[in-house]
């Protein structure tokens, strides 16, 4: 079991497969209760299991009664009204495919149109317009750094980058507006102090702190009033919320049902939401109702110079806004909130617009990677390309080892020499072909018993492997390799040489076109060659090409390596 912190990535164990990183797979179906459920398809008129075909509904119904049959019009059996075309005349082209042509017959009502039909969704809201960066956490990246250096293997740049995206505790998110030709915001941005959440509309963060953080502010006080007069037999009911709005010829009745429609259900149609209401003759809810109207409910002022006393929500709110929202709720131009903070906002609106820029950086984490780099460049580690797409972070930039012109021990010319023989070869297949592991003798128990050896071979013993000196050698060139970029160690194990730069072909110029721009022809050339050209042919191996950090901070489309 790992012991790093959420915000932490152990590299080793990540870039595993999924059944080598101890991880069960949870069943998604585990809690399914099977139960019987109806197909409504044209098929299921065959039975279950291939039995017996099901009769039709015509299937005894004689010829001559058939709808738009042989006598299928008026007086012929049918029935008035759904004769169509086949019933008092020739078939017209296109009739087939209109209501009441089927040869005469009625439209049958199809109940499973209507029972799969669902309602349309309505196209999702436009993204506020903010700008918004995803920033990986300091301390993670510090990890990660010491991990590459000890291990000196090469991780794909943009696999790391959606592996901090996938916990929010690895990443934090800043949010800024955005600003108009003529300089005004075109979309506001509003912090509550209380809390740090983050707010698009001034109303909304005000009814939070009101809901979340009233009693800083306020304190509700109930005194005996005088009951309602008259007797009531019935009160109106709200169907959607069961509030109670009293008696409909009560004098604030209609006060209060447009107060809670306005409070609670404001984008449903007044129509609609006075359809709820529901008349109830019940006495409990009856003397509910005149109980609450028994007392008044007053509020409060707290942190207030002076005492003060507000008769309702209403004042309670102007009040607030003239005397605490400055100080409560700031309009800000650019604010950073943790990714689970992020998550779980209060905002409807921020919740959905955050799982948009997540699942858009989860595509193409590009905000990620570029400040990865940055990073990870001021941690002193090296980016190189393979095949020209896929970016990779290791200690050291590939470097071609000329093994002609350079004086170099025996063991790293094996080792070079093994690699490049050995498609896909790996630490463990370098060992065993160079350094096969030394096997200490199991040890010798003494056996008394007769007829039996003198000494056997303890079967139980465990065999004990010590690194040899061979194994010794080859661990530290082949250490020595990797960190000077001679040999390049992938995250997946497999171990590739420096391959020799090929010689750029000398471009002959082009006359230039009258008018025509040579410097920004030139620069176009500069930046397709900085974010990846174009892959080599897979019957090429791979090829890796160092690039500088500056480069690698606009890493092309990530491909599969």
């Amino acid at each position: 079991m790992s012991t790093l912190p959420e915000n932490e990535l152990d590299l080793d164990k990540l870039f595993l497969p999924a059944w080598a990183q101890g991880t069960v797979a949870t069943k998604q179906y585990a809690n399914y209760e099977a139960r019987e459920e109806r197909s409504d398809r044209r098929d299921d008129r065959h039975g279950q299991g291939g039995g017996r075909p099901q009769p039709r509904r015509d299937q005894n119904r004689p010829a001559g009664g058939r709808p738009g049959g042989a006598g299928g019009g008026p007086g012929g059996g049918g029935r008035p009204g759904f004769g169509g075309p086949s019933a008092g005349g020739p078939r017209r082209e296109g009739d087939r495919n209109r209501p009441g042509s089927q040869g005469g017959r009625p439209p049958r009502f199809d109940q499973r149109d209507q029972r799969n039909e669902r309602p349309r969704q309505e196209a999702p809201a436009q993204p506020p317009e903010l700008n918004t960066s995803f920033t990986p956490e300091e301390k993670g990246v510090e990890s990660l750094a010491r991990q590459i250096k000890m291990s000196g293997r090469a991780y794909p740049l943009f696999d790391i980058a959606r592996l901090i995206l996938e916990k929010p505790e690895r990443h934090s998110i800043t949010f800024t507006v955005k600003k108009k030709a003529d300089g005004t915001v075109a979309q506001a941005l509003f912090l509550c102090a209380l809390d740090e959440t983050l707010w698009l509309a001034e109303n909304e963060a005000v009814a939070h702190v009101l809901r979340k953080h009233f009693g800083t502010f306020y304190q509700a006080e109930r005194t005996a009033t005088e009951p309602p007069k008259g007797t009531y037999t019935f009160v109106a009911q709200c169907g959607l919320s069961g509030a109670i709005l009293g008696p409909p010829n009560h004098h604030d009745y209609q006060n209060q049902l447009h107060k809670l429609h306005a409070a609670r259900f404001a984008r449903m149609p007044f129509d609609v939401f006075k359809s709820n209401v529901k008349i109830v003759r019940d006495e409990e809810v009856v003397k509910k109702w005149i109980e609450d109207q028994s007392f008044k409910t007053e509020f409060v002022c707290l942190n207030v110079p002076e005492a003060l006393r507000l008769p309702n929500r209403d004042e309670v709110e102007k009040h607030f806004r003239a005397t605490h929202k400055e100080a409560i709720i700031k309009s800000v131009e650019s604010h950073t909130l943790n990714g689970k903070v992020a998550r779980d906002a209060k905002s409807p609106e921020m919740v959905r617009f955050t799982r948009f820029i997540w699942e858009e950086q989860r595509r193409f984490p590009l905000q990620i990677a570029t400040t990865l780099s940055q990073q990870f460049a001021r941690q002193g580690l090296q980016f190189f390309k393979v095949n020209k797409t896929v970016t990779h972070v290791s200690v050291a930039r590939p470097s071609y080892l000329d093994l002609e012109t350079t004086p170099v021990s025996e063991t790293i010319k094996r080792i070079v020499d093994f690699i490049n023989a050995t498609p896909k070869a790996t630490r463990r297949k370098l060992f065993e072909a160079l350094a096969p592991s030394a096997v200490k003798a199991a040890p010798v128990v003494p056996v008394a018993a007769e007829g039996t050896p003198v000494a056997v071979e303890a079967a139980s013993a465990p065999v004990v492997t010590e690194p040899s000196a061979e194994q010794t050698a080859v661990n530290a060139d082949l250490h020595w390799l990797i960190h000077q970029g001679h040999v390049i160690e992938f995250a997946n194990g497999i171990l590739e040489t420096a391959k020799k730069p090929l010689p750029k072909p000398v471009k002959q110029p082009k006359a230039a076109k009258p008018g025509a721009n040579v410097e920004a022809v030139a620069d176009a050339a500069e930046v397709s060659e900085a974010i990846g050209g174009e892959a080599l042919p897979a019957s090429e191996p791979p090829v890796a090409e160092a690039v500088p950090a500056a480069e690698a901070s606009a890493p092309a489309e990530p491909a599969a390596s």
